[in-house]
């Protein structure tokens, strides 16, 4: 990557990260039909960016079924996220989260750029993973669409799912989907995992470990939020036991 292609490519970092705070302030101190008209807007670019990657991919005789396919988690979950912000069904931002925060992120940090700036691919490639992560932000941080309990299941069993119709893609065309022929081109964390094909096991254990960690804080929140119902629950009877004891000091005085 060139210089100034990194410049650019932090400045497009920077600008979603700005946007994507500016989208949450305003869904939460808001009223409910503004955060819906945004996540739509969301959603209508995620699905047109989706469409414009495979349009490009035709336009520049690059597809392939080894290729052109959404089998890749980032390209796949920008289809997702479109449906996510549409609807704000629960199953759907959950995957988005989870995916968005363990898995698209890692590659905006060690991006796969064959090509240099100005190319079409690598504006969509940085505008894909950027709309990804902040539609997972947006819907957490700015809905409210927190996860739910059993959340790290579900989203992890259809991770294996979604992983294992990769892998018969990939053994049927001979692509590379999910990295799971070969590692990335470029570095990647996959790397630092053993030789093929025992880095595929190892990155599942990896995945699992940074959806426990994106779900501690509502883990926590949970625990807190039952605690607190525990004592509310209880805080009547004592109140109750209390006016009785003084009601009876009274009669008996």
């Amino acid at each position: 990557m060139t210089k100034d292609t990194l410049l650019l490519y932090l400045l497009g970092i920077a600008l979603a990260a700005v946007l994507t705070a500016a989208a949450c302030y305003y869904a939460r101190t808001g009223p409910a039909q503004r955060a819906v008209a945004i996540a739509k807007v969301g959603s209508v670019i995620l699905l047109a960016k989706g469409i414009l990657w495979f349009c490009t991919i035709f336009v520049f005789g690059q597809w392939r079924a080894s290729y052109g396919l959404p089998l890749y988690l980032c390209d796949f979950a920008v289809f997702v996220a479109a449906a996510a912000c549409w609807w704000q069904k629960q199953l759907l931002v959950e995957i988005v989260y989870f995916w968005a925060l363990a898995g698209v992120v890692q590659g905006l940090i060690t991006p796969d750029l064959p090509r240099t700036m100005p190319h079409l691919l690598v504006f969509q490639y940085t505008l894909g993973h950027l709309a990804v992560v902040a539609a997972a932000v947006y819907l957490v941080a700015g809905m409210r669409l927190y996860p739910r309990r059993y959340a790290i299941a579900r989203v992890f069993l259809f991770t294996i799912a979604f992983t294992a119709l990769a892998g018969l893609v990939d053994w049927w065309t001979g692509g590379n989907y999910m990295f799971l022929r070969r590692t990335p081109h470029s570095w990647s964390v996959l790397n630092l995992l053993g030789p093929w094909p025992w880095y595929i096991p190892e990155a599942g254990v990896v995945a699992l470990v940074l959806f426990l960690g994106l779900n501690l804080p509502f883990w926590l929140q949970r625990r807190r939020a039952s605690r607190q119902i525990g004592t509310d629950a209880l805080a009547p009877n004592s109140a109750a036991t209390a006016t009785s004891r003084s009601h009876h000091a009274s009669f008996l005085s």
